[in-house]
């Protein structure tokens, strides 16, 4: 009977520390983000329109997405606010070349396999190109087995 009260009362303690507390602390954060928006603030919606702010009220906020188009949103439709500090890091630094010293050898090229061989005869492999959408690959697939069946013909 006791070890059932003190089971029972770690299972709530770890829905406690691994649930319920830290959504509380998200619904302050996002409750104080919401507050904070001001004027001239970039925002997104959660509908993921972008947009900049051009009006606060009690409850709505009006967004300029366009040059000559305004929204009105609900407070609470405010997902994030864009802050300008965290594009610029997001932005891909310049990549440093590094420097060839003379004392390093330079590193060897990766060895070429050699030509499959079919019925005797030596056949170019194509190099695998990832595809960029299924289309893409379905596509390939049919121009591939197309060519095969042509060189079969003749």
């Amino acid at each position: 009977m006791v070890t059932t009260f003190i089971t029972f009362g770690l299972i709530i303690a770890v829905f406690y520390f691994l649930i319920i507390r830290p959504q509380r602390k998200r619904e302050k954060e996002t409750k104080a983000m919401i507050n904070a928006v001001k004027k001239g603030d970039k925002v997104v919606t959660i509908g993921g329109i972008r947009g900049t702010v051009t009006s606060v009220k009690d409850a709505v906020i009006t967004l300029k997405v366009d040059d000559n188009t305004k929204i009105e949103f609900s407070k609470s439709a405010i997902s994030s606010v864009i802050d300008k500090k965290a594009e610029s890091e997001k932005a891909p630094a310049p990549e440093k070349v590094p420097e060839k010293t003379p004392d390093k050898a330079p590193a060897k090229a990766p060895a070429k396999k050699a030509p499959a061989k079919r019925n005797g005869k030596a056949k170019a492999e194509k190099p695998a190109e990832p595809a960029a959408s299924a289309e893409e690959a379905a596509e390939s697939e049919i121009t591939e087995s197309t060519e095969k069946t042509e060189k079969k013909e003749e």
